[in-house]
């Protein structure tokens, strides 16, 4: 054996750990090498995250730019004289007549009812049209009126110059019906239009015919007043929004379409959200989009017997199985920069009194930063109505199966509703679906069709069926995303509305006194049928939601209520939107 000392075939052996440590290469991270490759990253790193940081604060570019305050100047009698009238004791004691006179007549519209001639629930729209002609005589002497599929209407207020797009003002006249069983619960009967000096309370005095009388009032003082309008004003009130709209804005809006012609209007306004005091800031955020949304149909089927004999899983067993798999599995929710609630969030960073400083950090970070933009993600996460907003939703609200106790039910289903994200569309959501649902299909030993595509091995011996299908009306992709650039003039017109309103009500002149942020609704409205009359439409009502107990006041529920305060402030902003609609000459 040789000794230590002696000559290997590899090299010498050492015969010590000082000699060893000696004798072994030098680490690379020890080495002038890594050093200086150290050195190299830091200062790339370092120049990064300082122009990170430096993105929003130093490139003289505010995220969230604000319009100025807009108040007519050739219509600014008109305006004045307007707004003294608004604010009057005679003038709140009409308005009150005129919202709780709208709200004793009961419109109300149901799923799944039948086409207008056939069905005899819509014949309660014919005393609502009656109570319209009583209380609104100048606009129906002034204005051209078409009814369209019988309670669709439509009014024509003829501006002087054809040469200007007309302005379109929506609102639906049908409400969410009173479970009977909750009537009890109501503070005054839903249909009393009881006003209490301060509320007006009642099924529909917020959702939605605050925002049809507003209009109607705003255009019956205009007449008194003896306006004229330059650029014509339509109104299109469709009867059935709360049950899909096929009947009402559908019929509506293919009439619009064929007398103004594809965008053929120069904005639209219909119901939508309003202001409210947030971060410290008092902040109107109309809609600028809405989410698509599809019902899926989940349908199992199973073989059937006697329940004394029972397999392993049940049809109904199968389709549990298939929901739980769904809530454990949502929709990822990641904020992109393309979309309205980014933009929002941009502008409670730019103006917000109290935002966090952390979040404000990452708000205006996010613009450059992708790492930053996924902090932002993890706090919407965490924030039911933003994760809401932003990501593509579901919702199981319907299960049916079995007939009878002893019987195995041969079919199971169950409704998943979807509202989806404003970057998504029916096909991805489908798919998702589709994937979602395919493990499961096979554990079960399920023949698997989705939406009309066999996805299981076709002819394979199976226990039973699963079907995913669309529901109803088969689904709405995303709605168009409105223009808010600088020059898109619609949308700053609208904005400096917005602000004129807000000061004048309380009349103040402070320009900073609200922030207007572009948003989006959480549901749906009537504009799905008003895609192609124009690209500029907001979903906007100028509800001041800070001075209600809650911001959806009982809409959809017990208790719905509008306070008198602000539906006067309503009538303000249409007053000023119709006067500045009128002088605007760059749309």
């Amino acid at each position: 054996m040789p000794s230590l000392n002696e000559k290997g075939g590899q090299g010498v052996l050492p015969t010590t750990v000082e000699t060893a440590l000696a004798a072994r290469p030098k680490p690379f991270w020890r080495s002038r090498k890594f050093l200086v490759l150290l050195g190299l990253y830091v200062c790339v790193h370092l120049g990064h995250e300082a122009r990170e940081n430096s993105y929003l604060y130093n490139s003289g570019e505010a995220a969230c730019p604000q319009a100025d305050v807009l108040t007519p100047t050739k219509n600014a009698d008109v305006w004045t004289a307007l707004n003294d009238k608004i604010g009057t004791p005679a003038f709140k004691t009409s308005a009150v007549d005129w919202l709780s006179g709208a709200v004793r007549v009961p419109t109300e519209s149901y799923d799944n009812m039948d086409p207008v001639g056939t069905d005899p629930r819509w014949e309660a729209f014919a005393p609502f049209h009656d109570y319209l002609l009583g209380a609104f005589p100048l606009v129906h002497t002034s204005l051209k009126l078409t009814k369209v599929n019988t309670y669709g209407l439509y009014y024509e207020w003829k501006g002087t110059d054809a040469s200007l797009k007309p302005l379109l003002l929506a609102a639906h006249q049908d409400v969410v019906p009173v479970d009977p069983s909750t009537v009890d619960q109501w503070t005054h009967p839903p249909y009393s239009g009881y006003f209490d000096g301060e509320r007006i309370w009642g099924r529909g005095s917020m959702d939605d015919k605050s925002g049809l009388i507003g209009i109607l009032s705003t255009i019956e003082t205009l007449l008194e007043a003896e306006f004229q309008p330059t650029r014509t004003i339509v109104l299109s009130f469709g009867f059935d929004e709360e049950s899909a709209g096929f009947h009402g804005a559908g019929a509506l809006g293919e009439y619009l379409l064929g007398v103004y012609g594809e965008n053929g209007f120069a904005m639209i306004v219909d119901e939508g959200s309003g202001f409210t005091k947030q971060y410290g800031s008092i902040i109107a955020t109309p809609g600028i989009a809405e989410k698509g949304f599809i019902n899926v149909l989940v349908e199992v089927t199973a073989a059937g017997g006697h329940s004394s004999i029972p397999p392993a899983h049940t049809s109904i067993g199968i389709l549990s199985a298939l929901l739980v798999h769904y809530e454990k599995h949502p929709h990822k929710v990641e904020i992109t920069r393309d979309e309205p609630i980014y933009s929002t969030l941009q502008c409670v960073a730019e103006h917000g009194n109290d935002v966090p400083s952390v979040l404000r950090h990452t708000i205006k970070k996010s613009a450059s930063s992708n790492k930053a933009l996924r902090r932002l993600s993890s706090f919407i996460q965490k924030d039911l109505v933003l994760s809401s907003l932003v990501g593509t939703t579901q919702a199981i609200t319907r299960i049916e199966g079995g007939v009878k106790s002893n019987a195995l039910p041969e079919r199971a289903s169950a409704l998943v509703n979807h509202r989806i994200a404003v970057v998504s569309s029916l096909d991805e959501t489908k798919q998702s679906n589709t994937e979602l649902l395919e493990r499961l299909g096979h554990k079960f030993n399920l023949t698997y069709t989705a939406f009309g595509q066999q996805v299981s091995a076709e002819g394979a011996p199976a226990s039973g069926t699963l079907t995913l299908s669309d529901a109803f009306d088969g689904g709405l992709e995303p709605a168009p995303v409105t223009p808010t650039g600088k020059d898109a003039a619609p949308y700053q017109l609208l904005s400096g509305t917005i602000k004129a309103t807000y000061n004048v009500h309380r009349a103040i002149q402070d320009v900073d006194s609200v922030i207007v942020a572009p948003s989006m609704m959480s549901g749906n409205t009537d504009t799905r049928f008003y895609w192609k009359l124009s690209p500029h439409i907001f979903r906007y009502n100028h509800h001041n939601a800070a001075i209600a107990d809650s911001p959806l006041a009982g809409i959809h529920t017990v208790n719905e209520f509008h306070n008198i305060d602000s539906f006067l402030e309503q009538i303000r902003f249409f007053t000023t939107l119709i006067l500045n609609a009128d002088e605007a000459t760059s749309f």
